[in-house]
């Protein structure tokens, strides 16, 4: 099992403790002596009142953010979780994403999803029921802009007369690409354009908010893995994907975490196919965090029981 952190960038309320260019180098650099695979940052540029009022976030923006982490560290994997492609226009966005997987020196997990906040959507400019619809273009119309040849075509945000791109990404033929969310078409989805899958532990009742099939029990994210496989031969797949998930035996990590019910559902879940879990010690609003010092020491403490022993 390998592990990546949440980075607490959406803490806008302690922002000289979490998310200046000093705390995100410390915190990057930390992360990659304890032997974290990398770190990752959401995507929230324009959340609602309402939305923050239920527990949302504001954050950082991804690329900009994990540049800062990369000049800190030479290792350390980057990631986008997730990089809404429907708020953005294709070229804009394959810029953005290849400018950091370059300077990085092929460091980007590129993760992305359809989004849910309809609300954000508006604001932004960007189609909420033609999300679906616009993610699976943008995915496609990346993929050719990122060979740094001329595209020619036309579509949602985008018409292109031979345009082309430089630099091209370092990763080769690109970033891999990670798809979010727990629905059969999101699964479809990771078969047909993905390298990595990254299912949400979403209950019942909240399942039609984030508009997103539930998965509540380990027997919920079988189902899923199952149909995953199935797509995957369906559309002659070999190579493996990989499986990104939070465990909930963490909690809120800061309080102190019990390592054997944490091991033994990291145990679990890799038997199920799962080989990254999401490591998050902070939650915005909780209280839980108050400072980069108490983040290092719990980071520390997560290494020395679930990393390196």
């Amino acid at each position: 099992m390998k592990f990546i952190l949440g980075l607490p960038t959406d803490d806008v309320e302690r922002r000289t403790e979490f998310a200046t260019v000093a705390a995100l180098s410390e915190i990057g650099k930390a992360a990659e002596d304890f032997g974290f695979e990398g770190v990752y940052i959401t995507d929230h540029p324009a959340p609602t009142p309402k939305y923050m009022a239920q527990g949302g976030h504001h954050d950082l923006d991804p690329p900009v953010a994990l540049a800062v982490v990369a000049a800190a560290t030479t290792r350390l994997r980057l990631m986008t979780n997730l990089y809404i492609l429907a708020f953005r226009k294709p070229f804009a966005a394959a810029k953005a994403l290849a400018t950091l997987d370059s300077l990085s020196d092929g460091r980007l997990i590129f993760g992305t999803g359809t989004g849910y906040l309809e609300p954000e959507f508006s604001a932004l400019g960007a189609n909420f029921e033609e999300r679906n619809e616009h993610l699976d273009e943008s995915l496609e119309v990346l993929k050719k802009i990122w060979t740094g040849e001329p595209v020619t075509g036309a579509g949602r945000g985008f018409d292109a007369k031979g345009n082309f791109a430089l630099p091209t990404p370092a990763s080769r033929p690109h970033p891999p690409i990670w798809i979010g969310g727990n629905s059969r078409r999101a699964i479809r989805r990771v078969a047909e354009h993905g390298d990595g899958w990254l299912p949400m532990r979403v209950e019942k009742k909240m399942a039609r908010y984030v508009h997103s099939a539930a998965i509540e029990t380990l027997a919920d994210l079988r189902e899923r893995l199952e149909y995953l496989h199935e797509q995957l031969e369906s559309v002659g797949r070999t190579r493996p994907v990989d499986v990104m998930l939070s465990p909930v035996a963490l909690g809120y990590g800061v309080a102190g975490f019990d390592r054997d019910a944490l091991e033994a559902e990291l145990e679990q879940l890799a038997e199920l196919g799962v080989n990254y879990a999401g490591i998050t010690f902070a939650f915005p609003g909780s209280g839980a965090l108050e400072s980069r010092k108490q983040l290092l020491s719990t980071m520390e403490s997560f290494a020395h029981d679930l990393i390196r022993s």
